[in-house]
Formats: structure tokens, C-alpha cells, sequence
């Protein structure tokens, strides 16, 4: 049966889909990184997203920026700041203080068992060092159930493997593929996807931009049905409707709906509660 919980997931064909919290939000006019939204989807077994930059001490913050400037009260570069530091700022969005990794492993200690939270790494694994893996490893020990780790170097992937191996990973090869479709065809696309998935990152979670999914489908290629038959589940990123309010207007309802038949396990989106009541309102009209 569906959850309770608005704005958890959406079911279609016997199928579900979850709706995955976009940085730690409701909607799209709601703070960022909120520690209050993620402690909330901790204790209903959301699942989450948040971005992660490597402090100066080999710890982390949750932050999207590679300087602080950007999304808190501070300035300078996020790799060279403390903890102490970074304690001390406010979030732009919001008022609160940033959240660090240490307070991010005291969080997940409450999760729900069906609780899933995205570490999507930022920074690459020059920048990280071992340093960063040891903190990785000794903060996150035995919550790897509750994490997927995330990023664009897939050698920082292979490396918090090594150190984290109950953690799950997810790659987004969506660039690559999307320029491939449109240079040399679905064929070199389902093969460079098929690569990625048996890769040595060993992924278990491939994340797809939705206008690449419905684009490859268009040309008669369905890469949420690859993934699925190579034992992968996909995500889809990151909808958002234009009026919350209104819900789904046609043309938006038309690439959902699409979307929704090609059954990937996950959709990304800053708007979880109203994309769920627009989709049942839809439903049942």
C-alpha cells in the first residue's frame, strides 16, 4: 500500500517510485540542506539527497559551493576551512548553521529502516586525499545501509568502496550519454551505459536526467529497462513542476506520465509532496 506520508513516493502499474528530497527539501522555495527536513525524513524512511564538500580538517560539510560564499555567511575556499569555523556560519537559506559530517552520522543513528540518503561527493579524490577516506570510513562505519554514495570521479567511487563497502554507489553518466545520442545513436549508448553499470564502481544505483530518458526513448532506446535488466536501479532527475499550485499543466503531465510508464525507481524532485498530490489528482481524473 502507498505510505501515509506525502510526498514518499507515487505507484504506478504495481509499480513504486520513490521521490527522492532534492537537497534536503519540500520545495523549491524552502532552505536548503534543511537538518530539520532531513531528521523529518529520517523518521518516515524518505529518501534524500545532499552535496558534500571536504573541509580543511579532512572532515565534511553539506554544501554544493566549492566556496563558502556561496550558500553560507562565510568567504573563502570550503577546503581550507575547520570545523570550528564552519560552526560558526549561517546558511544563507534558511539561518541555521551548516551541517557537518560528524552531526550528519549522529542523524542517521534514528533512520527509519527504509531511510536513504544520497551523499553526492563534490569535490574528486585529488582534492579529498586519504585524509578525507579515513573520515568517510571512521564517521559513517556501520551506517552504510543508510547511503549512496554519489559523484562525477568515479575513482573517488572506487575508493569509498574500498573503505565504505556497505555503503551503495551511484554513477550519472548523463553528459556523456546524452552527447552520444545525439553524435553516433541509441547503439553507442546502450553500449557506454552497459559498460558503466558492469564497471569496476560496481554501481547499484544509475542516475539519468529525465529529458535524457525520454529523449533515448523517443529514439527507441530504453535505458531505465537496461539498467533494470543488468540488475541496476535507475533515478530519474530532477522534475519540477512550474506551479505547485495548478499541479501537472499538459505538457508537464505528458512527459510525467511517460516518464511514470518507464518505471524508474526513483524520481528527484524539489517539490515530493506536490508532485505526489498532482499525480493522484491526475489519477483520478
Amino acid at each position: 500500500m502507498p505510505n501515509d506520508t506525502p510526498g514518499l513516493d507515487i505507484f504506478h502499474d504495481g509499480h513504486r517510485i520513490r521521490l527522492k528530497w532534492h537537497r534536503l527539501r519540500l520545495a523549491l522555495d524552502a532552505a536548503l540542506f534543511s537538518a530539520a527536513t532531513m531528521a523529518e525524513g529520517f523518521r518516515v524512511g524518505a529518501s534524500m539527497e545532499l552535496d558534500l564538500r571536504v573541509r580543511g580538517d579532512g572532515g565534511f560539510v553539506v554544501l554544493h559551493d566549492s566556496d563558502l560564499e556561496g550558500e553560507t555567511t562565510g568567504y573563502g575556499p570550503v577546503c581550507k576551512a575547520d570545523a570550528a569555523t564552519i560552526r560558526a556560519l549561517s546558511m544563507k537559506s534558511g539561518g541555521t548553521p551548516p551541517i557537518l559530517s560528524e552531526d550528519l552520522a549522529g542523524l542517521m543513528q534514528t533512520a527509519h529502516p527504509e531511510a536513504l540518503l544520497q551523499f553526492d561527493m563534490k569535490d574528486d579524490l585529488k582534492t579529498i586525499g586519504e585524509k578525507g577516506l579515513d573520515h568517510l570510513a571512521r564517521t559513517f562505519a556501520g551506517l552504510g545501509r543508510f547511503m549512496i554514495v554519489s559523484g562525477a570521479d568515479l575513482d573517488l567511487i572506487e575508493a569509498i568502496k574500498t573503505r565504505l563497502p556497505d555503503a551503495q554507489r551511484g554513477i550519472d553518466p548523463t553528459n556523456k550519454l546524452l552527447a552520444l545520442l545525439r553524435q553516433k545513436g541509441p547503439s553507442a549508448v546502450e553500449a557506454e551505459l552497459r559498460a558503466d553499470c558492469l564497471g569496476p564502481t560496481e554501481p547499484k544505483m544509475i542516475y539519468l536526467s529525465w529529458p535524457l530518458i525520454l529523449e533515448a526513448h523517443a529514439a527507441g532506446l530504453d535505458l531505465i529497462g537496461l539498467c533494470h535488466a543488468l540488475g541496476k536501479t535507475v533515478d530519474a532527475w530532477t522534475f519540477n513542476m512550474a506551479d505547485r499550485a495548478e499541479g501537472f499543466s499538459d505538457d508537464e503531465w505528458q512527459r510525467f506520465s511517460t516518464l511514470v510508464s518507464l518505471k524508474p525507481d526513483q524520481i528527484t524532485t524539489d517539490e515530493a509532496p506536490a508532485t505526489e498530490h498532482a499525480w493522484l489528482a491526475r489519477c483520478r481524473t
